[in-house]
């Protein structure tokens, strides 16, 4: 049975269809129902830490699985810069073709892990370690090929601006199906630096996380400069752990100038020339993935190197955090070690073009303001049900925790970090007002524009989700005079 029949049919039969682009999906919602029909999913072929898009606990439902793996085609047009890629790729094979196929000139500003799928990633948002000079991935969609409840394939012309505008940054699975976009592809140098560099509470780290949320927002658009804090084993403290804070960056240029950079905008890090490594922009794609040594082709692998239960939720910060509250929140992150509990916190810097691009040009909204995000990450072996909510707890008292510090009204979350804590909606009809305490949190001033797209192209909200955008029906000014 070809897509567009298996949509129609679905759509006339009263059943529900998800679509799951082929990366990781943190609440699963992209595959997932509580509804009370027969489930109906979208599934791609990239990684999902909740595995539900192929597995249901709910026994009494049948769940249906429309795998799309292998639609995952890429068309490289050097000339123009540009790409076709099929919603089931993965960025590491989206970022091979396009290396390989244009020379070593060309690249995409997505993710750094390279098994995440492309179709969900994309219309999240999609951040990278090259947001800072072009933007978010969704930023770089020119075209989209979506399939809605219809049936028929739509392309950016037939679907109109509206809905193009939603499925960059709104997420694509309220709105249908995304079989494939066209990338504006970006220049990439011949050679790119990085390093990556770890630092203790006795070598300072306190001070320099302190001081990097004051420089790496500000820094040229061509570095990005992540630092990762995490909890290490350390025989020699009297705790018998430390806190340690990878600082990971990528430049767009050669060592002499990156090493003139750093040691000009952030002293304090102590690099030597050492630690600065030259390679190219592929290889760079390996290195911030922390698979530095393998060759190119591993780029190519689908299956993620850690696979584990896990935890994710995000912030923006938008006012830099003191010296003391940094020693604040690091106490509490050593002391989950009591309960043999690991949370990271994944910090990536805004600035640069992301300044500059208005909130509403596309639905992703996290723009100017923001110093950066925070993700955060609690993984845990296995899946037995006592360990799995004591991570889900301590997670939940750190995200409470970190309250203050993080912004506000509303306090901010990534759309590609789903997070059921925030909220969900149920039933066929859900109520906008009700899905406005997650909405607005995820996309801001956009939340309202996203659910009238919904209302006009699925009024009958075929495609949901517990954090799917729900139908809006707007009448303007002229139709209600008129009326």
């Amino acid at each position: 049975m070809t897509m567009n029949i298996t949509i129609r049919c679905a759509y006339m039969c009263g059943l529900q269809l998800r679509a799951r682009s082929g990366g990781h999906d943190y609440e699963g919602m992209s595959y997932v129902s509580d509804d009370n029909g027969l489930q109906l999913r979208a599934r791609s072929g990239g990684h999902d830490y909740e595995g539900m898009s192929y597995v249901s606990d709910d026994k009494k439902r049948p769940l249906v699985v429309v795998d799309l793996a292998h639609y995952r085609s890429i068309d490289v047009d050097a000339k123009t810069r540009t790409a076709w890629v099929q919603a089931g790729a993965t960025l590491g094979e989206v970022y091979y073709n396009v290396f390989t196929k244009s020379n070593g000139t060309l690249g995409f500003p997505a993710g750094l892990c390279p098994t995440v799928g492309v179709g969900g990633h994309l219309s999240g948002g999609g951040l990278s370690a090259m947001m800072r000079k072009f933007g978010t991935a969704a930023d770089n969609v020119i075209d989209a090929k979506i399939l809605g409840t219809s049936g028929v394939v739509l392309d950016r012309q037939t679907m109109g601006e509206d809905l193009f505008w939603a499925i960059r940054g709104g997420g694509a699975a309220s709105f249908g199906i995304v079989l494939a976009y066209k990338l504006q592809l970006v220049e990439v140098p011949p050679v790119v630096t990085a390093f990556s560099v770890y630092r203790n509470l006795r070598q300072n780290a306190t001070n320099l996380v302190t001081r990097w949320q004051d420089i790496a927002p500000k820094l040229d658009e061509n570095i990005f400069l992540r630092a990762n804090v995490q909890l290490v084993i350390d025989r020699e403290s009297i705790w018998n752990v430390n806190i340690q804070v990878q600082f990971v960056s990528l430049f767009l240029g050669n060592k002499s100038q990156f090493v003139s950079a750093i040691d000009t905008s952030f002293p304090e890090l102590g690099l030597q020339a050492e630690d600065f490594t030259e390679m190219n922009w592929l290889e760079s794609a390996l290195f911030l993935n922390g698979m530095s040594g393998e060759g190119i082709e591993a780029l190519l692998n689908r299956t993620p190197v850690y696979i584990s239960s896990c935890k994710v939720k995000s912030d923006f910060v938008t006012n830099p955090i003191t010296e003391k509250q940094w020693g604040e929140i690091l106490r509490a992150l050593r002391n989950l070690k009591e309960d043999n509990i690991i949370i990271l916190l994944i910090m990536s810097p805004f600035g640069g073009i992301m300044d500059m691009i208005p909130e509403s040009t596309i639905a992703f909204p996290h723009r100017k303001g923001n110093l950066y995000i925070i993700e955060y990450y609690t993984p845990w072996p296995g899946a037995e049900e006592q360990v799995s909510e004591r991570h889900l707890d301590s997670m939940r008292k750190v995200y409470d925790f970190m309250t203050p510090y993080v912004s506000s009204n509303p306090r901010t979350a990534y759309y590609n970090y789903k997070d059921i804590d925030l909220g969900r909606t149920e039933g066929l009809m859900p109520s906008y007002f009700e899905a406005r305490q997650w909405g607005e949190r995820y996309f801001k001033g956009n939340f309202e524009k996203l659910a009238i797209v919904k209302g006009r192209v699925d009024p009958m909200n075929f495609f949901r989700n517990e954090q799917s955008i729900p139908p809006l029906y707007y009448l303007s000014k002229e139709a209600i005079s008129s009326s």
